[in-house]
């Protein structure tokens, strides 16, 4: 067999002839041109990517999440007393004002992403936060310290939905939800031992008259700035691209990507194109489903060293207990997006995990016993943690065009921001420790998303009913798509 495929073979495809729609499970079964390449040349490209994209793109935004989420910590290694950060709010100010930036830079971020190249754009994010992290081991004041997290949230603001929006470019719908699992839980194992890290770092104590926290700082930072250089030379661009495929492999892989879902050729951005994606109701349902996903997210990574040590842990036990949640977060992570992209069903699964979170949630604000509270990071972590990747793959699935999916993933993720926001904000020291204000909000955010979750599963069921009976034109304006439930 030809491990090349006609334009002819493309042109029949997407004309329809070849596209079969299960009414019974509302599933659209494409081929999308795999059957016109040799399967094992298929099978290599794929993996070859796999192994290219996510190991390198994981580890650097495990670094990115460590460099956002270490303040709690540096707060138990010392830098509370140091800096003053129990007077009032301020390391609930310190905590919040770096999603600011974060969030205004988002959606511009994604917009010249593509204008000066990936490798540049994400080295430049890259090593402007290692220098935000590395100024942050040797500020003197608390405002200083916020002066840092400032620049951190300017660098880190394009990083995320960048590095999601070149991922799904990659892949068919149905196989990107366990990309972006294993690219977002190999992040948060990784980051779950962050705090093992940081206890081991404590240790310079005293050297060149640093403190604990200092040492936390300098030490990241340096080996986030050491990481941009990495990034320079082997970070993935589109597909369309990129360098390290051949000719042949990226005609494969875009013709799979016309196939699914018609959009494999990059579209230009204009003012009215944006202003028409940044009106539909439904990038502003995913962003709100992505805020409850991120709050308890941000909570796990700003407040469990402190939640922990508020049961009566020592700080090195504190430190040390901070690791198993995610990593049972992870596992979980990957066994939904697993069994979401095998079921091709993204709407169930994410409210299995919200009850999953609301469960922890619970168990977390009421339980009178110690091991059941810490039991109930286990679930917060692996619930919270498996909707992030389940957001942009329901999102991504039910999208076409490049411009529509730079904007609607940076608004989401941009919408993150907000959860980090209310994280920060909610869970007031006051309210030390079991924060039961803040795991309320956090509570209500996750039945607000069952129920955005129930709203756009009929909107997409309608839609889709309505286009089979020819009542409805193309939907997305492609001719053979159909919304994933």
């Amino acid at each position: 067999m030809s491990s090349t495929g006609s334009k002819q073979d493309l042109d029949d495809l997407k004309g329809g002839s070849e596209v079969k729609v299960n009414f019974d499970t509302e599933k659209v079964e494409v081929p999308a041109l795999d059957a016109h390449y040799d399967p094992d040349f298929v099978k290599k490209t794929i993996r070859m990517v796999d192994w290219r994209m996510l190991p390198l793109l994981g580890f650097v935004y495990a670094v990115a999440l460590i460099d956002r989420t270490n303040l709690g910590i540096a707060r138990t290694a010392g830098m509370d007393e140091d800096l003053k950060l129990s007077i009032g709010e301020r390391y609930s100010i310190a905590s919040m004002i770096y999603f600011f930036p974060y969030m205004i830079l988002q959606i511009p971020g994604n917009l010249i992403l593509r204008s000066i190249g990936a490798r540049l754009f994400l080295t430049i994010c890259v090593v402007g936060w290692g220098v935000s992290q590395l100024g942050m081991a040797f500020v003197p004041t608390w405002g200083y310290l916020s002066l840092c997290r400032v620049f951190l949230g300017v660098f880190e603001a394009g990083f995320f939905p960048s590095l999601a929006f070149i991922i799904t470019t990659w892949y068919k719908r149905y196989e990107v939800q366990k990309r972006l699992a294993i690219f977002y839980l190999s992040s948060i194992v990784i980051t779950s031992f962050a705090s093992i890290f940081a206890f081991g770092i404590t240790k310079l104590t005293g050297k060149a008259n640093l403190n604990g926290w200092q040492w936390i700082f300098l030490i990241e930072g340096l080996l986030t700035i050491v990481l941009g250089v990495v990034v320079w030379f082997f970070v993935p661009d589109f597909p369309d691209k990129s360098r390290f495929i051949t000719e042949e492999q990226r005609k494969m892989i875009l013709d799979r990507v016309e196939a699914d879902r018609g959009d494999s050729v990059p579209d230009t951005m204009t003012w009215r194109k944006l202003f028409s994606h940044l009106s539909d109701p439904l990038l502003w349902a995913f962003a709100l489903m992505f805020v409850a996903s991120t709050m308890p997210a941000y909570v796990i990574g700003l407040f469990s060293t402190i939640i922990i040590k508020g049961m009566g842990y020592s700080q090195a036990n504190a430190l040390l207990l901070t690791a198993p949640p995610g990593v049972f977060a992870g596992a979980s992570c990957f066994l939904f997006a697993w069994i979401a992209d095998k079921t091709r069903k993204r709407a169930l699964w994410m409210v299995v995990q919200n009850f999953i979170t609301l469960i922890g949630l619970f168990l977390s604000a009421y339980s009178e016993s110690n091991p059941v509270r810490y039991f109930a990071l286990f679930l917060i972590n692996a619930g919270a943690t498996g909707c992030v990747p389940a957001v942009l793959a329901y999102s991504a699935n039910n999208i076409t065009s490049h411009t529509k999916r730079s904007v609607q993933t940076a608004t989401i993720i941009a919408a993150g921001g907000v959860g980090g926001i209310m994280a920060s904000t909610v869970f007031r020291q006051r309210d030390f420790p079991r924060y039961l204000n803040g795991m309320w909000a956090t509570i209500g955010l996750q039945f607000l998303m069952i129920l955005l979750v129930g709203v756009t599963t009929f909107v997409f069921r309608r839609r889709n009913r309505l286009r089979r009976e020819g009542k409805l034109g193309p939907l997305e304006g492609q001719e053979d798509f159909y919304y994933t439930l």
